[in-house]
């Protein structure tokens, strides 16, 4: 016991020692090959009896054929060190542990898989062995509570009974002559894809030799609906927040039944049951919410959610809400705090809830009583960002990962009442302790409409307090979205610095992690505000801090922060000497009438387009285009569909045609990021070169 508690002491310390311990002069500066290809861990999966850890690890590549994703594992305790478990071709992913703490589930397509299917394995030893054989594939398996069935979901077309029907229909719209889209309503494109007519289902199969996966939603009025869908994520992944009931009979699930209303209203998602036997699904919990994550206490008497309110506010903060089970009767919030649960557990007791959310720069974990509900901070950790937080269902161990903006995230045992969690594993420590990088200065201000304004300052390598440096205002995208003390692959801070810039990440009005009154600050002023308080910023770090040169400004985001550096575009005068917009908007109202949502940005705009109200007229950065002065570069996938194509080429036609510098770079095979790793690698290089036509990098 003497030597477990030691090791993770250890461990505890190696953690708590930053990664710039060694004297900057034996380090390098940041490059773009270090920093795409360090290993990367994600989704830590943690054992029904808190023992073990299965983790994926990347191993990133810029030709996609040479990089891998396998599945590892680690003892919780920190006794052993971390083995690999899978070794393929195929990543693997999507880890469920079975009731048993033996075998585990994941997704991977394999040899002779033409998309992801479900594999089991028994890690005492042996082969996977492919579970699931849909035509239409399989993710996110989640065992019953007795082990012996799988609950999963595969995108399938509407009336397809089986999945013979399911290969007809396929085949019947690969063979079709036309090629047209036809819609009748709302939305029709999420992110860089069009929607058609599949939709994502629950199945269900036993894990008996032979059995065969039942489609829970097939034939049922919901999915009928015109406007049955499920809530829209990030990228272009369908899927289903589920859960078993306890006794293993019913699942739980997420969906709405109002998809088509998007264009005109905000649409609610409800909580639903369905028997594994089959049948109609029940709705169980609806109203003027969003409810997302449900899950079941240990004791199956309480159902928890998160609940996002549909109020005509333009932000909410994301609550846990729980409701007596079966009952669904005495509805109560959970851990009340001013911050917005990104995720949650429940302790295996049942009587604390542990969730993540964003504070200040920094992700958190806070807990409270599932019985009281006021949340306080549970981490004490300074620096950084939780995530992928995991209880064990049947003891005390909790686990994440943890990384900070000069640490690679890796995973981590959460130690109630220690001052750091305990690193269970560290793929890239030591390349990451071998750059000149510092972790972000943080300070605030007070901005001229009274808000307290979070910053963040980046130094560049090699730096010397002494000297002069450029400042490069470095703008975020949400706008409910903050700057994190994080490693960032799109817009990494050290990476930008490393010509010899000093970083400033403003957490304008509008930012999360900061409050629900922060984050609605900026319904009816989405970019003037924001801009202000920009520059605002600007000013207090050049009073505050000697070594930047005032004199040499330059500032660039993406998405919203690409919305506000086409703002500064319009009313910053001559402040900056470069400029740079990524995903950007110039005509508020060209972007409400082409992005995949509308709705929303009328809510933030305080009406519709049509009525010309203050905001349509005076927040428009196109309508103060004879004001434009600074050169610009603009950035742009052809698949972005969120900001489209159309706003850059307006932004650059007014360029061009008031003869400003401009650069305009079209990525044809990227969305709303740039996710190819030679087409990121190009990014930066561009990034680096635009701003050397106008400043002069590095210290004076």
């Amino acid at each position: 016991m003497r030597g477990r508690a030691t090791l993770l002491l250890l461990a505890i310390a190696a953690f708590a020692s930053p990664a710039t311990s060694q004297p900057s002069v034996l380090k390098r500066p940041l490059t773009h090959e270090a920093m795409w290809t360090m290993k990367r861990v994600s989704a830590p999966s943690i054992s029904p009896d808190g023992k073990w850890v299965v983790f994926t690890v990347t191993a990133p590549a810029y030709d996609e054929k040479d990089q891998s994703a396998d599945l590892w594992l680690v003892a919780s305790d920190g006794t052993a060190k971390a083995r690999r478990i899978t070794d393929t071709r195929g990543g693997e992913g999507d880890v469920a542990w079975a009731p048993d703490s033996r075998r585990i589930a994941f997704t991977a397509r394999r040899d002779g898989d033409d998309v992801n299917q479900i594999y089991l394995l028994d890690l005492a030893g042996g082969e996977a062995q492919r579970t699931t054989r849909l035509s239409t594939g399989a993710q996110s398996p989640h065992f019953s509570p007795d082990g012996k069935s799988l609950q999963f979901t595969s995108v399938v077309y509407p009336g397809a009974s089986s999945d013979e029907a399911n290969r007809i229909k396929a085949k019947e719209e690969k063979d079709r002559k036309t090629k047209v889209r036809i819609f009748d309503s709302f939305p029709i494109r999420n992110w860089d894809r069009w929607l058609d007519e599949k939709q994502v289902h629950l199945f269900v199969q036993s894990l008996d030799s032979g059995s065969v996966a039942k489609d829970l939603l097939a034939g049922t009025q919901l999915a009928a609906l015109p406007g049955f869908g499920t809530p829209p994520v990030e990228g272009s992944r369908q899927d289903v927040d589920a859960a078993w009931t306890p006794d293993g009979k019913t699942i739980v699930f997420a969906a709405m039944s109002a998809r088509n209303s998007a264009a005109y209203a905000e649409v609610p998602v409800e909580l639903y049951r369905v028997d594994v036997a089959g049948g109609e699904p029940v709705r169980i919990a609806a109203g003027a919410t969003a409810y997302t994550k449900p899950s079941f206490s240990p004791d199956g008497r309480t159902l928890y959610a998160l609940s996002n309110a549909n109020n005509g506010k333009s932000y909410n903060l994301s609550r846990i809400v729980a409701f007596e089970w079966p009952s669904m009767q005495n509805p109560r919030v959970v851990a009340r705090m001013d911050r917005s649960a990104d995720e949650y557990v429940i302790s295996a007791d049942g009587q604390t809830v542990y969730a993540i959310a964003e504070d200040s720069g920094l992700a958190k974990i806070f807990s409270a009583s599932t019985l009281r509900g006021d949340a306080k901070p549970f981490s004490t950790i300074r620096r950084g960002v939780y995530g992928s937080l995991r209880a064990a269902a049947g003891a005390p161990v909790m686990v994440a990962l943890w990384g900070s903006s000069v640490e690679p995230a890796e995973v981590v045992r959460i130690n109630p009442g220690a001052p750091a969690p305990a690193r269970l594993t560290g793929f890239s420590v030591a390349q990451a302790s071998a750059i000149d990088w510092q972790s972000p200065r943080h300070f605030w201000f007070t901005s001229k409409r009274g808000r307290k304004i979070h910053n963040m300052l980046v130094l560049p390598a090699h730096f010397d307090s002494t000297k002069k440096y450029p400042l490069f205002v470095l703008i975020h995208g949400g706008a409910a979205n903050m700057w994190r003390d994080q490693i960032s692959l799109r817009w990494n801070y050290h990476l930008l610095a490393r010509p010899g810039y000093v970083m400033l990440m403003t957490n304008y009005s509008g930012s999360s992690g900061f409050g629900e009154e922060f984050g609605q600050s900026i319904q009816g002023d989405p970019l003037r505000g924001p801009a202000d308080e920009l520059m605002e910023g600007a000013d207090e770090a050049i009073r505050t801090f000697p070594f930047i040169d005032g004199s040499r400004q330059v500032a660039g985001g993406a998405s919203y922060g690409g919305h506000l550096a086409n703002a500064l575009e319009a009313w910053s005068g001559t402040r900056f000497k470069a400029l740079i917009a990524h995903a950007g908007l110039v005509n508020l109202e060209a972007q409400w009438g082409t992005s995949d949502v509308i709705y929303g940005r009328e809510l933030q705009s305080l009406g519709p387009v049509w009525e010309q109200g203050e905001v349509w007229r005076t927040q428009n950065p196109v309508r103060s285009a004879a004001s434009f002065k600074t050169p610009m570069m603009l950035s742009v996938g052809e698949r972005d569909y969120r900001v489209p194509l159309n706003n850059t080429l307006e932004m650059w036609s007014l360029l061009q045609r008031l003869r400003i510098p401009s650069r305009l770079l079209v990525w044809p095979e990227e969305n709303h990021w740039i996710l190819n790793p030679e087409n990121s690698r190009l990014f930066y290089r561009e990034v680096e070169g635009w701003l050397a036509r106008w400043v002069k990098a590095g210290s004076e």
